[in-house]
């Protein structure tokens, strides 16, 4: 496949470093609570902008990398060499495989829609899509579907905007419920208002508060205010998964 010649023009955020610091942060914290504190959904609920935070900068670095190949090659070796620490973090199996991999298929997506051969605009993303039936990967083919949607609206900020508001109702009907915030229990119905009881069950989901993202998405940032190094960004996400599990297996004996 050859590269193309694309319209990079883009409606949200392009300043990846400082959406990716606040990924990583996001991450971090969600992850802790997932392996210390499993009962805080507060802390699961502020990781939830991790996700789509790192699927737009997905979308952007697509649009803007000189080789999508080489960025496809570097998230799949990322996830081979995160596999074992994202199994002994959260005791997932051999062929259970971490948010990488679904990166990368998310990312062979746009390569396909991309480079337009043989209709791979077509069969590519739907391919990438089943795959995940198949295979567990972190965030399954909603996660991809997520990073097809993003690319689809990238150049529209109300698009963006309506995409993301759409897809986290989606997501929050699916997901868990959170039966307290830090503490505070919440309201499961209202007894003189059944009709607000729909809604506030959205707002229980812990994946619906993905949304946090959208503020960070939209905003227009362009200069790279924050540069990571991509060894920074790329070793950070093995080497939180191994500390955090070090300290829990010393705290645990």
């Amino acid at each position: 496949m050859q590269n193309v010649t694309r319209n990079t023009a883009i409606a949200g955020n392009e300043n990846t470093g400082f959406l990716k610091l606040i990924a990583i942060c996001s991450m971090v914290i969600d992850h802790v609570g997932a392996i210390y504190f499993p009962a805080a959904a507060g802390l699961r609920v502020i990781g939830r902008m991790a996700f789509p935070l790192y699927a737009w900068c997905l979308v952007v670095g697509a649009e803007h990398t000189r080789d999508i190949r080489r960025y496809f090659l570097r998230l799949l070796l990322v996830g081979i060499v995160s596999q074992p620490f994202f199994m002994l973090a959260f005791g997932h199996k051999w062929n259970e495989l971490n948010i990488f991999f679904t990166l990368a298929l998310g990312l062979l997506a746009l390569l396909g829609i991309q480079q337009r051969q043989k209709y791979s605009q077509i069969w590519c993303p739907i391919l990438m899509l089943l795959i995940p039936l198949i295979i567990w990967v972190d965030y399954s083919w909603q996660g991809v579907l997520l990073i097809l949607l993003l690319y689809a609206v990238r150049k529209s900020r109300s698009a963006l905007c309506t995409t993301l508001i759409a897809f986290c109702l989606y997501w929050g009907f699916t997901g868990t419920s959170m039966m307290s915030f830090f503490g505070i229990p919440l309201p499961i119905r209202i007894s003189f208002m059944p009709q607000a009881t729909t809604l506030l069950s959205v707002f229980r989901r812990i994946q619906f508060w993905a949304l946090l993202a959208l503020p960070l998405i939209t905003i227009p940032m362009k200069k790279p205010s924050i540069h990571l190094p991509k060894w920074v960004a790329y070793g950070i996400y093995p080497a939180h998964l191994f500390l955090l599990w070090a300290i829990h297996f010393w705290a645990v004996g």
